[in-house]
């Protein structure tokens, strides 16, 4: 009876865990199989229903239309891996000075600046504004980058918790050995940190990437427009053509995807190691 229930408890988990998959993948393979389909073929068959035949039509017309999503794509690349960059040498540095480096107001300049996590993003949006207006960034990369370029306290949170598990034993043979501070970051600190610091790239990317409100405000042009809202335009351009508005958020998952799966081993070793130990 024990072993009945048992396996019937173990049914049940897995079904319910089939039902989350489908709803958590149906949306994207809506967009997928959408992107393949031509208006006629939507409009005819059901959603999830697999074209027939398969088009690139959709596909077509976002890189030779009006649309302009291939530069979009490129822009929102370029904005993205710029962001990455800096945010992860500014957090990194941030974080093992918060970590390691001993100077007076350390853990209270710490919280204080962990507690914005607490301040809504759309508060900030006009000052922002007002700030890159005045310094003539309106509409311009460095407009689009700058205020995510230096750190984010929850980046540097992270780091720092996982700076902190590293042995103090390591650090102070280093230094006996001559080691700089510079040093011992680059040497022993960030090689240590590899499975935290992919989980940050991933986390910085994805929020990056899907970034829509900060490039809607700040640019007004195609020359800077970022791929979710070229996505957004779509929808009045082509006046409703779902086919090609899945086809543009089709594609924008599709780095994302790519990225997922060269970081997921050291995402996972991550969660692991942090593991909520």
């Amino acid at each position: 009876m024990t072993s009945g229930r048992r396996v019937l408890r173990t049914v049940g988990v897995y079904l319910l865990l089939l039902v989350g998959a489908a709803v958590t993948l149906a949306p994207f393979l809506l967009s997928a199989m959408t992107a393949f389909k031509t208006p006629a073929q939507f409009a005819r068959t059901p959603a999830l229903t697999p074209p027939d035949p398969w088009t690139l039509d959709n596909l077509v017309s976002l890189f030779t239309g009006p649309a302009g999503f291939g530069r979009a794509l490129l822009v929102t690349a370029l904005v993205t891996v710029f962001i990455l960059v800096f945010q992860l040498v500014f957090s990194i540095m941030a974080a093992y000075a918060f970590a390691r480096v001993d100077f007076p107001g350390r853990d209270a300049l710490f919280w204080v600046y962990l507690a914005t996590l607490m301040v809504p993003a759309i508060v900030l949006v006009i000052p922002l504004y007002l700030m890159m207006a005045q310094l003539g960034l309106r509409d311009t990369f460095w407009g689009l980058v700058l205020p995510f370029s230096f750190g984010s306290p929850y980046a540097i949170f992270l780091l720092r918790e996982y700076f902190r598990g590293i042995p103090q034993e390591l650090i102070a043979a280093a230094r006996l050995d001559g080691a700089s501070t510079l040093d011992i970051l680059v040497e022993i600190v960030v090689p240590l940190s590899r499975p935290i610091i992919a989980t940050l790239v991933l986390i910085t990317a994805v929020s990056q990437w899907n970034n829509f409100l900060w490039p809607l405000v700040i640019t007004s042009g195609n020359t800077w427009r970022v791929a979710t809202v070229a996505t957004a335009s779509l929808q009045s351009q082509y006046n409703g053509n779902w086919t090609v508005v899945m086809a543009a958020t089709t594609l924008a998952i599709v780095p994302l995807v790519v990225l997922f799966l060269i970081f997921q081993k050291r995402f996972v070793r991550s969660i692991t190691i942090t593991g909520f130990r």
